[in-house]
């Protein structure tokens, strides 16, 4: 894991945590993205886990755009609670270390 060498030059910073000094939801996910990018897989799951729910979910929805598919509404109503639930325990758990 290297968690450490991620360019963030080019990353947006967080108003709340600048303004708060506590990380928001969406804390990380600029860092996870470049890290995906760079073929990172596992890091970004360690810097932002919500990051693969929400890429099946974004997928999934792309998809369902253009192909209706059976079942869709469901699927959607699943992927997105499991997106939330991820990012809300993540967000939990940082509060909490």
């Amino acid at each position: 894991m290297n968690l450490a060498n991620v360019d963030d030059s080019w990353m947006l910073p967080c108003m709340s945590k600048k303004l708060t000094g506590m990380d928001c939801p969406g804390c990380g996910i600029q860092r996870s993205i470049s890290y995906l990018m760079h073929g990172d897989f596992i890091d970004a799951f360690f810097m932002y886990p919500g990051i693969y729910p929400m890429f099946f979910l974004f997928t999934f929805l792309t998809f369902d755009w253009f192909l209706k598919i059976k079942h869709g509404e469901k699927i959607k109503l699943i992927l997105a609670l499991i997106t939330i639930g991820t990012i809300v325990t993540n967000f939990l758990i940082k509060l909490t270390l």
